[in-house]
């Protein structure tokens, strides 16, 4: 279907005009001011802003995790995401115990086939080099469109791997072209710290943010961040939380060295009030690495206002508050840890961030869009408004009163992180590759439209041709 998008503001990371777009094949064919070319719809977009398509390199979709679920499979979290304006997400593909790669690929695929409603791409999480997958094995992943390994420093027993395991990726990341990401925290002193506490008979959700301090947090990322340097691969640190995370990638960039940090919208607003609620509420809000004191809102904004962090990612990883976080109803780490929030990142930060004068809306596109699209192999197809990309597009309303809520939101979590917010500023409409996802708030396409999408080696661009392979 052509399109042709008239009269609104495009904003990318680097421009800010009023033009025409047209999107012909699935991709933008031309920008331009008063375009008269036959199109098979019109939207009038005078007044509002054309944005890239977000795109949310962190989320964890029908996901195994503490003897559960994540409630939202792939079809209801790229819903979710397609009405918050995001139209390509990453998700984790977690290797099983014992399994290879190619088997954990797999299985992960089949849980998308036929659902998806946006574009996606996978990482591969590496958590068992001795009996499952091999360091040759993983070597391939990069020819195959997987072009980032996830390795968690936390979690032990079930997901932590050890310095060997992270080191020996490092090194086949750096002969591959693949980028390594890490969870960072000290696994060993926060399972000694948990421990304890429990020992001590504290088990409250306040005791998950208690027993997973700040300073294991900085520990970890340093110490990931020393490795990388010496393996001579690039780092990419997830879901930074506080100062004592920031400073030490703020460092190694001032250094110049192949490091990137990226913040989730929660660590903005939520805080060890929201834990400490009582009737066990603040089980809401227990992810990892925790809420931390509200001290840090303010490192984190001036964080991605300059250049310590790079991207704002959701880590949606949703369960329901009722049947699943009761889970952990008498112990804090059976709890298990993740929160919804596709559905919010780009109304949250345009109005808390751009609204209330944080960042520029420059700024936000490349923290949302162009930044993520970068650096997991997507752009320029992806990440941008420019002819010869993706017709990805979002056509949002700055005008638009919302207020956030589980009783409206998309996600199939009972709660939602920001109940009650409004916010100022909301998407009209949602295009992936020139199809309408979503329009008058309500789900046009039908799941099947989105594409598994192969990504470029780490520094390299994904061609401007077809988006995606099948699945």
């Amino acid at each position: 279907m052509s399109l042709l998008i008239k009269g609104g503001r495009v904003v990318t990371a680097a421009d800010d005009y009023i033009a025409d777009v047209f999107v012909d094949d699935e991709r933008i064919s031309l920008i331009g001011l008063d375009l008269d070319l036959p199109a098979d719809r019109v939207i009038d977009a005078r007044g509002k802003y054309v944005l890239p398509g977000c795109v949310d390199p962190h989320t964890h979709l029908d996901m195994p995790f503490g003897g559960t679920v994540t409630i939202d499979d792939v079809e209801a979290g790229q819903i979710s995401a397609a009405f918050g304006g995001t139209t390509c997400h990453v998700d984790f593909c977690i290797q099983p115990a014992g399994a290879t790669f190619a088997e954990a690929l797999a299985e992960w695929r089949a849980k998308a086939d036929g659902k998806q409603t946006i574009d996606m791409g996978y990482h591969m999480a590496v958590t068992d080099l001795v009996n499952g997958g091999t360091l040759e094995e993983l070597a391939t992943l990069p020819g195959q469109g997987i072009t980032s390994y996830k390795l968690f420093m936390a979690y032990k027993g079930a997901l932590m791997v050890d310095d060997e395991t992270l080191y020996r990726t490092m090194e086949v990341a750096s002969k591959t072209g693949a980028l390594v990401m890490v969870h960072a925290e000290n696994g060993d002193v926060v399972d000694l710290l948990v421990r304890e506490a429990l020992a001590a008979g504290n088990t409250s959700p306040l005791y998950h943010a208690l027993t997973r301090p700040p300073e294991a947090e900085g520990e970890a990322t340093n110490r990931a961040i020393q490795l990388a340097h010496l393996a001579g691969a690039p780092l990419y640190v997830v879901h930074v939380t506080c100062k004592e995370a920031v400073e030490p990638i703020a460092r190694a960039r001032e250094a110049g060295w192949d490091v990137w940090g990226e913040t989730c919208t929660q660590y903005f607003f939520n805080s060890l009030d929201d834990i400490a609620r009582p009737n066990f509420e603040g089980a809401k809000y227990v992810y990892s690495p925790p809420v931390r004191d509200a001290s840090n809102h303010d490192v984190l904004w001036n964080a991605v206002r300059g250049d310590a962090l790079s991207v704002i990612s959701t880590d949606h990883c949703a369960f329901l508050w009722d049947g699943q976080k009761t889970l952990g109803k008498d112990d804090f780490s059976k709890i298990p840890n993740g929160g919804p929030g596709l559905e919010d990142r780009l109304k949250m930060i345009h109005h808390f961030g751009v609204n209330e004068g944080r960042i520029t809306l420059n700024r936000m596109v490349e923290l949302l869009a162009t930044n993520p699209a970068k650096l997991f192999g997507l752009y320029p197809r992806k990440g941008s408004v420019a002819v010869g990309s993706d017709a990805d597009l979002v056509i949002f309303d700055p005008s638009r009163e919302v207020t956030i809520s589980a009783s409206t939101h998309h996600s199939k979590a009972d709660y939602s992180l920001y109940e009650g917010t409004k916010v100022t500023g909301a998407p009209d409409v949602v295009v992936l590759r020139g199809n309408i996802l979503v329009e008058n708030d309500e789900l046009v396409a039908s799941p099947g439209v989105g594409q598994f999408v192969r990504r470029a080696r780490f520094g390299e661009e994904l061609a401007q041709s077809k988006t995606a392979s099948p699945a």
